[in-house]
This record gives C-alpha cells, structure tokens and sequence, in this order.
C-alpha cells in the first residue's frame, strides 16, 4: 500500500516537478493539496495544514514547497502532529530554524528530509568519482540567470529575508558540496545591491578555498542583461571537468562522460524519502544554507546597476 502524502503550497516547482511525480510514484499517493489557490480534481483541497490535520488522519508525510517566511510554522505544526515532511529548499528563514526542525523530528520520533535537487543531478555522480583520484587545481562556478524569466510567485527571493541571487547560486553550492572530496570556505565576496533592491543582492562575486588551499571562484547574477548560464569548471592534473545543464552534463577535456540518469531528480527525491521512512530516520543538511550566510556576513556590499556589465578579476580582488 502506497503512503499517503499532502502537497503544501502548489507554486511553479510543484507544479513542474512534484505533481507530476506524485501522479506516478510507487511509494506515494498524493492525498491532499493545502493552501493551493488551483485545486486538483479528485484531491482534497485544504485551506490549512491544522484542517488537513484534523480531517485526514490517514495521510502520515507532507511535502513543503511554500517560501522559507512560511517553512518553519508549516513543518513545526506538521511534524509535532507526527507527520513525515519532505522540505524543499532552503529549508527556513534561518539556521537556528533548520536546527530547531531537526530537534522537533527527533523529538517526535518523525522523518524530515531537507532537499537539495541538484545533488541527485545526473552526472553528480560521475563528478564525485573522478575527483577522487584526480589532484584538483582550480574551480570556477558560473551562475547567471535573466530575471525576466524567473515565476511571478518567487518575488518573495527579493524581499526582506529573501536570498535574491543566492536562490539560484545556493544550488551550485550544495552539488560542490557534495562532489568535492574536501570541505571549502568563504575567503571573501563581494555583494551587488541595486538602489531599489537595498540589501538583498542581485549579484555575487565570490572567492572560496577548499581546506587544502584550492581557489574556488563564483559568479552569480540574476538580471536583465543575461542569458542563461550554468556552469561549473573543475581544472585539474587530468584536465579539464565540466558540469553544465544543471549539473547533469558532464565532460572531462570536452568529451561527454556516461551520466547517472535515474528518472527525474523528484524521484529520487521521493525514492530517498521512502528510505528515511522506513528506517524512522531524517536527514538535514545545512551545509549549502551555511555557506550562504558566511556571504551575508563576511562581503562586501556594493550598490550597482543590474543593467550595466560587471567585471571582477578573483585573484586581485581576494582582498579587499
């Protein structure tokens, strides 16, 4: 018998991603929808989760897909009532709130998984392999995005504790995370804030180490000027390592590897969840969200105008 599962929050990635895979899911059957302004034929529509609570006690696991203001009352609520919950990024407004979920799951002997898409890209595997033998000698990651294209209802990434460009580069950040073999930091950043925007930045020149002392260079920028870029460049003794596609392209000296194509990334998401299920286990990760907040506070700020090109060399600008 499949698990029963609610969706909260039907915004474009749910939409996209999350429905389709509920339809077809070996594990879960989508039971409910909450607080979604469209509504599914023969699914239940509630207008809160303490409704859903008290009305459908055979639906044991949430799916949040709701912006990080809401994140942590939703899945507080849920998982005190004893509810599994499946968490889309970034998880909540603060670190303190991901550490407090993680206690509350523990507490409640629940299951909470903190999603992070873009590690269970295709060719993320293959990357995490090969680097494991090779002498890594510089990375380059670059983000860019045009803002014109991003969904009316993510508006909420340029609001007070928004993460503006982080929520596109916070991306690239948890799959290195996870396909480098040693841990990285911030050396110094510098953040670009439009007159408008104030303090939440449309862009990010960033410079990184890795514990061994490998420079790891990021560029992200969502604005008007730019094309769709997603690309990180891993140099190294045996060449040159390329992830484009969102990570699922990868190339060593321009000749494509096999990828690890496994359905979509909501499926394994899913698959994973199922895991954690039955073993009565979670898994946090704060990691990606932590490099995030070294870049609020330790760049610097900069008020720039998104339609004029910007420039930054990493290696002069390390120190300022």
């Amino acid at each position: 018998m499949k698990t029963k599962i609610a969706l909260v929050g039907l915004n474009k990635t749910a939409l996209q991603q999350h429905l389709p895979t509920l339809k077809h899911n070996k594990y879960f059957e989508l039971a409910a929808t909450i607080n979604c302004a469209e509504t599914l034929n023969g699914i239940d529509n509630f207008n809160s989760l303490e409704e859903m609570i008290a009305n459908r006690p055979d639906i044991s696991s949430i799916s949040v897909c709701v912006p990080p203001k809401t994140q942590f009352e939703t899945t507080k609520t849920a998982l005190n009532a004893g509810l599994n919950v499946i968490l889309e990024k970034p998880h909540g407004s603060t670190l303190t709130e991901m550490q407090s979920l993680s206690d509350i799951a523990a507490l409640n002997s629940c299951s909470l998984f903190t999603m992070w898409r873009y590690k269970f890209a295709a060719g993320v595997a293959m990357a995490k392999e090969k680097l494991k033998s090779e002498n890594i000698i510089a990375i380059k990651v670059t983000c860019k995005e045009d803002s014109r294209k991003l969904p009316p209802e993510h508006d909420w990434i340029w609001r007070p504790g928004g993460l503006g460009v982080f929520d596109r580069g916070i991306n690239a950040i948890s799959l290195l995370t996870e396909i480098l073999p040693e841990k990285f930091y911030l050396s110094v950043g510098v953040l670009h804030v439009s007159e408008d925007l104030r303090q939440i930045p449309f862009a990010a020149d960033l410079y990184f180490k890795t514990t061994s002392g490998v420079n790891a260079s990021m560029l992200f920028e969502i604005s008007q000027n730019n094309e769709n870029i997603w690309e990180i460049e891993i140099e190294t003794d045996q060449g040159k390592l390329v992830l484009s596609d969102r990570g699922d392209t990868i190339k060593l000296n321009d000749i494509a590897l096999p990828s690890n194509k496994n359905g979509s990334l909501h499926d394994q998401f899913y698959s994973q969840f199922y895991t954690l299920l039955n073993s009565n286990s979670s898994k946090v990760d704060s990691t990606p969200i932590m490099h995030v907040a070294d870049c609020f506070m330790l760049c610097r700020q900069v008020t720039s105008d998104p339609s004029e090109p910007r420039k930054i060399d990493f290696v002069e600008q390390a120190h300022l």
